[in-house]
C-alpha cells in the first residue's frame, strides 16, 4: 500500500529533530497526542496487556459498565503487527501534520488548532453515531483509526485540492488522492469499507464548512468557545513559563506519493478561502499552494 509525506523543500541540518523524542516533541500538538494514544493502545493488545475487545467500540458495554474509555480507544488502534500498520500509523502522522500544519477550514479560529480540534471531534462523534447504523450495511469493524486517517486526508484533499502529489512515480492531483488509495486497496483485495466510512463523514464535514455557507449563505458550524480560549488563534504555541495565552502562527508543505516527490509550497492563510464562511482570526498556512 503506497504512502505519503510532506515535502516542505528543507534540507537536512541544523534545527532538525535529533532523535526519536526530538521528533516526536517537534510534532503539532493533535497529530502528537492521537500518534502517541495510538501507539500506546497499538502497543498494549499486541503485547498482550489488554484485550483487544476492551478497545473496541461497544455500546452495550458503555451503557450497562460505563466503559467510558471505548470513546477514544477505537480511534487510536492501529491493527496488528504487520506492514500495513506500521503504513497506516505513517499515513496517520504525515497526513495529520500536514493538515494541521498547513491551515485547517477556519471555523472561528483563524484555520487553527483549535479548529482543526473541532474538527476532530466533529468526525469522531460522527463516526460513532453513524456505526450502529452503517455497521450491519457496511460490515465495519469496531475500531476506527483508518476511518479517522481518511477522514482526515479527504478533508486535507478539499482544502488544497491542487496541490500535487504522486503514487509510484504517478503524478496526480490531491483532489483525487483519497479515491486513488481506495481504488488501490480495492485493486489488492483489501477491506475498505473503513475507508469509505472515513471518506464518507469527511465529505458531510466538508459540505457544511465549505459548500453550505457559499449556497446558502450561513455557516452552520463554530469551533466552540472553550476551543478558541484554550488553545488561541491560528497554530497553538506552548506559552512559556510565566506568559500568557497562546499566539498563533503556522507552516505548511506539499505531500508525495511512496517513491516521488510533492511540488507545494507555503502561503499565508489569514482568511478562509473565497467563496464564503468565517473570517475570523488568521494563522496558519495553506498546503500545497505555489
Amino acid at each position: 500500500m503506497p504512502f505519503a509525506q510532506p515535502d516542505n523543500g528543507r534540507q537536512g541540518g541544523v534545527g532538525d529533530p535529533q532523535g526519536p523524542d526530538d521528533w516526536f516533541k517537534s510534532l503539532p500538538i493533535v497529530t502528537r497526542y492521537w500518534f502517541g494514544a495510538t501507539m500506546l493502545v497499538t502497543l498494549t493488545v499486541n503485547f498482550q496487556i489488554i484485550s483487544p475487545y476492551k478497545i473496541m467500540f461497544d455500546w452495550e458495554s458503555l451503557k450497562g459498565s460505563l466503559e467510558l474509555w471505548r470513546l477514544l480507544t477505537p480511534f487510536c488502534y492501529a491493527g496488528p503487527f504487520d506492514f500495513g500498520t506500521l503504513i497506516g500509523c505513517y499515513m496517520l502522522v504525515q497526513f495529520s501534520k500536514q493538515y494541521e500544519k498547513g491551515g485547517p477550514f477556519n471555523t472561528g479560529a483563524g484555520g487553527g488548532t483549535a479548529d482543526y480540534v473541532f474538527c476532530m471531534m466533529f468526525g469522531t462523534i460522527g463516526m460513532l453515531l453513524s456505526y450502529p447504523v452503517l455497521m450491519p450495511i457496511l460490515s465495519l469493524p469496531p475500531v476506527f483509526c483508518r476511518n479517522l486517517t481518511y477522514y482526515v486526508l479527504y478533508i486535507w484533499s478539499k482544502r488544497n485540492p491542487t496541490a500535487n502529489a504522486n503514487i509510484w512515480g504517478f503524478p496526480i492531483k490531491a483532489i483525487y488522492l483519497p479515491f486513488a488509495y481506495l481504488a488501490m486497496t480495492v485493486f489488492m483485495g483489501q477491506g475498505y469499507m473503513d475507508m469509505l466510512h472515513g471518506i464518507a463523514i469527511g465529505h458531510f464535514y466538508y459540505f457544511l464548512v465549505d459548500v453550505f455557507p457559499v449556497v446558502y449563505g450561513k455557516d452552520v458550524l463554530h469551533t466552540p468557545a472553550f476551543l478558541i480560549d484554550t488553545f488561541g488563534i491560528g497554530e497553538y504555541t506552548p506559552p512559556a513559563a510565566g506568559a500568557g495565552r497562546p499566539v498563533g502562527g503556522g507552516g505548511g508543505g506539499g505531500v508525495t506519493g511512496f517513491g516521488g516527490r510533492a511540488a507545494g509550497g507555503q502561503a499565508p492563510a489569514a482568511a478562509r478561502p473565497a467563496g464564503g464562511g468565517h473570517t475570523w482570526g488568521s494563522g496558519g498556512q495553506r498546503l500545497g499552494t505555489q
